[in-house]
This record gives C-alpha cells, sequence and structure tokens, in this order.
C-alpha cells in the first residue's frame, strides 16, 4: 500500500475470516465482496462484538503548526466549511433549547463567529439584519470589557448580553449573547467570540411584543441591557438579570420566558466556544487564526472583482411616513475601491423609523453579498473596498434617545432597495417585513409576513416570500392556534398583485387572523401609501393593506403603523405588498 509518500508492506484479510476481538494495527487492508476497508499507517482496527469493524488513531496527528498557516486553496474551502459548521451546530442548538415560539419556531435568531478583533468570519443562513451588525455588539464588550477596562477584564467562562442601539445593538427585542472564547484557560485575552442574537418576544414597552407603532423614545420599546455580564466566570447572574427586566416604568411582560431565551442563547454560545476550541487543538491555534484571515482577503478579493462590473449609480427611495432613503454608489475603478453615500437621507425622525447605523451597515453587507455569484461566506472582508458615509443626525444614523423598534425591521428593507436600485440590480422587493403583534399581560407575540420580492434582469419575483433583511418562518398554524387564542381563517397568495413587466415582480399574502378573547394588535409595516418600485420600465407592485373586520360587521379601514383593541370575533386582515416588474411589459409573451 502506498500512503504517506511510502511504500508499505500491507496484510491483506478476508472480513468473514475475523473473529469477534479481532484487532491489528494499521496499515492493513480487510476486502469483503462489496467493499475494502483500509488501515492507514497510525489507526488500528478491532471487531467488536457484533462484528462491526472499529476503526481508531493510534498515533496522535502530527501538524505542521507553522507551514500550515500559508493560503492553501483547498484548505481554504475545509476551513470556511469547517467555521460555518460551528454557526450552524451553534443555531440548531439554539432552535432546540430555546422556549418561545418566536425563536424555536418562527427561528427569528441568528449565530455566528468573530475573530479576536470582532469582525465577523462565518456565519449561518440566519437574520441578513442581525448578522451584519452583530459585529458591532462584539466590538462594544471588547472595548468597554477587554483588557481590563472595567478593572475586570473579559474572562473564561464569561457571556454579556446587551441590547443597546446606542451602543452596538439594532433594536431592542433583538438580544445578543456575547462570549469570549479563550484558546487555552492560562490566557490573558480571547483568541475569538461567539454570539447568539434572538429576537424576544416581548422585552418591555408601552406595547405587548415589544414592537409598538407609536413609539416616540427609545424608553417606550422596552428593558435597555446595556453591555451586561450575564454569565460570570461559569456562573449565571439570574437574580441581577430577574431585577433589569423587571425594571423602569415599561418592565417585560414574560420574565420567564426571557430567562428561558436567554439560557438557550448562551448554551448556543457555549457549544460555538466548545467547537471552536476542539477545531484548533485538531489544527493549530495559529491555523485558525491564519484561516479567519483568509476567509475575509477571499471575501475582500471577490467583492473587488465584483466592483469591476458594477457602475455608478443614485437611488432615492421614500417611505409611507414622507422620509426619504437617498443613496449614491461612486466606483474608483483604479483603487477597485466603492463609496456609499448616504447624503440626502431625512434628518433624525421623530416617529420610530429611524435606524442605527449598526442596521445601514447590515443592508450594505447583505447587498453586496448577493451581488456575488460565488460561494463567499459573508464576513467582514466584503466590506474592506467600501467605504460607507452615513451623515450623523440623519435617519440612518440618529442619536439618543430616538425610538428605533422600526429602523431594524422596515428601514433596513428600504436601504437594500435603494442600494439595489442605485445599482439597477433588481426592482424593489415588499419594502417592509409586515410586523404583526398581539398579546396581554399573560400571552405575547409577533410575526414578520411574507410578501413579492422584486424581479431583476434575468428573473422574475417570487410570490410569498420572506425578502431581504428578514429570512424567518412563520409559525405552522396547529403551533399558533394552541399556544395563542387565535385562529388562521386565511393565508394564501395575493394574485396579481406582483408588478408587470418583462420579468414579473412577486405577488404578496393575504393574512387573516381571528382572535378568540380580548388582546392588543399592533401592525408595524410600509409600502401601503408608496408602491414598491418597478425598474428600467417595469410596473409598481401593489401596495399594502390593512384593516380590521370587527364581530359587528363594521370594517376599519388602518394605515401602515397602527395598533387597536381587538375583541373576540374580531378578524386582523393583512395584505402584503407585491414586488416591482423589471423591464417593459412583453406583449409577445401575454404580459398585461
Amino acid at each position: 500500500m502506498f500512503t504517506a509518500g511510502e511504500r508499505h508492506a500491507t496484510p491483506l484479510y478476508r472480513r468473514e475470516d475475523l473473529a469477534c476481538g479481532f484487532t491489528a494495527a494499521g496499515p492493513a487492508l480487510i476486502v469483503d465482496p462489496v467493499s475494502t476497508t483500509v488501515v492507514e499507517p497510525g489507526w488500528r482496527v478491532e471487531v467488536d462484538a457484533i462484528g462491526n469493524l472499529i476503526l481508531r488513531r493510534a498515533q496522535p496527528r502530527t501538524v505542521d503548526r507553522v507551514a500550515d498557516t500559508a493560503l492553501d486553496p483547498v484548505r481554504l474551502e475545509i476551513m470556511s466549511g469547517l467555521f460555518m459548521a460551528v454557526s450552524e451546530e451553534m443555531g440548531a442548538a439554539l432552535q432546540h433549547s430555546a422556549s418561545s415560539v418566536n425563536i424555536r419556531e418562527r427561528l427569528d435568531f441568528s449565530c455566528a463567529l468573530f475573530d479576536g478583533e470582532g469582525s465577523l468570519i462565518a456565519n449561518a443562513p440566519h437574520m441578513p439584519v442581525h448578522l451584519g451588525s452583530m459585529g458591532e455588539s462584539v466590538r462594544t464588550v471588547l472595548a468597554r470589557r477587554g483588557q481590563g477596562r472595567d478593572g475586570r477584564g473579559l474572562r473564561p467562562g464569561d457571556a454579556y448580553v446587551l441590547n443597546a442601539p446606542y451602543d452596538g445593538g439594532t433594536h431592542l427585542p433583538d438580544v445578543t449573547v456575547v462570549m469570549p472564547v479563550f484558546a487555552e484557560e492560562s490566557d490573558a485575552e480571547p483568541a475569538w467570540f461567539v454570539a447568539a442574537r434572538g429576537h424576544h418576544a416581548d422585552i418591555g414597552g408601552i406595547a405587548p411584543g415589544s414592537m409598538p407603532p407609536g413609539s416616540r423614545t427609545l424608553d417606550e420599546e422596552g428593558v435597555l441591557l446595556d453591555n451586561v455580564l450575564l454569565v460570570d466566570e461559569g456562573h449565571l447572574r439570574e437574580a441581577d438579570l430577574r431585577a433589569r427586566l423587571s425594571s423602569g416604568r415599561w418592565p417585560s411582560r414574560n420574565v420567564d420566558q426571557n430567562i428561558a431565551d436567554l439560557k438557550a442563547q448562551i448554551a448556543s454560545c457555549a457549544r460555538g466556544a466548545s467547537e471552536l476550541r476542539r477545531i484548533a487543538a485538531e489544527q493549530g491555534r495559529a491555523v485558525v487564526d491564519a484561516y479567519m484571515g483568509h476567509v475575509q482577503d477571499h471575501a475582500e478579493a471577490a467583492v473587488r472583482a465584483l466592483l469591476d462590473r458594477l457602475a455608478d449609480g443614485r437611488f432615492a427611495y421614500a417611505m409611507d411616513n414622507g422620509a426619504q432613503v437617498s443613496v449614491s454608489v461612486a466606483i474608483d475603478r483604479a483603487a477597485r475601491h466603492a463609496t456609499i453615500d448616504f447624503t440626502g437621507s431625512s434628518p433624525q425622525l421623530g416617529d420610530n423609523f429611524n435606524a442605527p447605523l449598526p442596521v445601514v451597515r447590515a443592508a450594505v453587507l447583505y447587498v453586496v453579498r448577493t451581488l456575488i455569484d460565488d460561494a463567499v461566506p459573508m464576513n467582514e472582508g466584503c466590506l474592506r473596498p467600501l467605504t460607507v458615509v452615513v451623515p450623523e443626525g440623519s435617519m440612518l444614523r440618529p442619536q439618543a434617545p430616538a425610538a428605533v423598534v422600526a429602523g431594524n425591521v422596515e428601514t433596513s428593507q428600504v436601504v437594500t432597495d435603494a442600494l439595489f436600485g442605485a445599482l439597477g440590480a433588481m426592482a424593489g422587493a415588499q419594502g417592509t417585513m409586515n410586523n404583526f403583534t398581539f398579546g396581554n399581560a399573560r400571552l405575547q407575540y409577533y410575526e414578520t409576513i411574507a410578501g413579492g420580492s422584486g424581479a431583476g434582469p434575468d428573473f422574475d419575483g417570487t410570490a410569498v416570500v420572506q425578502t431581504h433583511m428578514t429570512n424567518s418562518r412563520l409559525t405552522d398554524p396547529e403551533v399558533l392556534e394552541t399556544r395563542f387564542p387565535v385562529l388562521l381563517e386565511e393565508f394564501s397568495v395575493r394574485r396579481g398583485s406582483g408588478g408587470a413587466g418583462h420579468h414579473r415582480g412577486g405577488d404578496g399574502a393575504v393574512r387573516r387572523v381571528r382572535f378568540l378573547e380580548a388582546m392588543e394588535a399592533g401592525i408595524l409595516s410600509n409600502r401601503r401609501i408608496v408602491p414598491p418600485f418597478g425598474l428600467h420600465g417595469g410596473a409598481d407592485g401593489q401596495r399594502g393593506r390593512n384593516w380590521i373586520e370587527r364581530a359587528d360587521g363594521r370594517v376599519e379601514a388602518l394605515p401602515a403603523t397602527a395598533s387597536a383593541m381587538m375583541e373576540p370575533g374580531d378578524v386582523f386582515v393583512i395584505e402584503t405588498p407585491g414586488g416591482g416588474g423589471y423591464g417593459a411589459p412583453d406583449r409577445e409573451r401575454g404580459t398585461p
């Protein structure tokens, strides 16, 4: 047998001749009528009590810790896959151990790993608006807690929690757990970080579900957790956490569920930390660090190649509240660099559609990554060839204590569509997440509702799909009706709501929810006045609609953002927007 660059004299065994308890050291070949088992040098084979062949490594694997740090294309794919697998395992651990419908069923969470400086390295295909902004949460913890700046420093077994929109967060329901990962217990500083963000079904505020349509200041949106020590060297600080969640004028309505979901997030991070240490033990820490750099370099190179194919552009996109997102893209071809400038966007708003800077950054990262055809993981390297300009005091970089709950879910969609419009890449998607909440002191529920995606130069839009910055599911009807006093009367395709064009926009949806007991409901949406735009001659998608059908027969039309008390028998109806069409209609194809 030829292996490891050498020839070896190799015994050959017939499988049927091997009795239970047989054992042999490699090299060896074991054959049967349908297979050949190769036992490499350094391995050992044995036959167990029921006839299985068991192979075990008999000698430790040797790794050239220095030479292996050089970039190797094959190993780059392997290490990228390993980093992605860590994030996926974190996500699986979080989903299976969470308590709330929001995280367990709707999958409104994200998990990722970061290098020692807080740069995004890899993530599972979770929520784009989370993933592009989580790095700021990690860097906040590192800046505020790292290197003993608080008199204590980061320690093995620690975990931190934050949702502060003006200090690394996005909006208050998105609660992030950040865990430093030490390669060795004796290390003075963490080698890497892992983080898990989940949208909590309630974090307090003036409305059940913590997505209040009418909030005007941050404190009306829930409890603020600003870089709080959650786990102290392996010990959960539950009493302190409960006190914080129960504090303030509008405390959390379900602290037990918050605690349960946070424990699941901690478990997710612990799984990620364990896997990173395992990979480092097998590959060597120097290799892990080097390939965290290589995957970012690979993403950077892919974006620079993308810029060679893009043209300058600009776009302004109005919202239902009268605000406007303006963006221009200027490409320096010599430097293979682009400046994305949001100057001209509306000043800070009096409502809650302000978007913190990490949300804008997440939208930019998402758009750039989706325009790359190659299988490049979305990581910090994608942003290196870009300069993002966002004016201070604008709706895209507000100042505290401005309300921001809609900025994460609604304004992020507008930023994304505006960027695609500036680049001429695709027509407007539904342009909203159609955030629907209901609840009372006992139960709280939140969901985002799918709509139509925009068409592009060589594709039609998709009907009833979660678009762009959201990637969550809708709760299964059986689970929804079991856990909450409602009936889902209809969830169907809103036929014909996509914009016409050479490529047609995707259709929106119709969703009807009947209430079986009194509850407060709210809708936080957009594209009820300004339709999703068509591009290059394509027609706009149809606007969304919201209304209530009362049990006594009355019908109440609702604006894009509204709250209402629902009585038994009342039905809340939401029609989501269709996507815009792309290109002038083609009569020969029968496009209207």
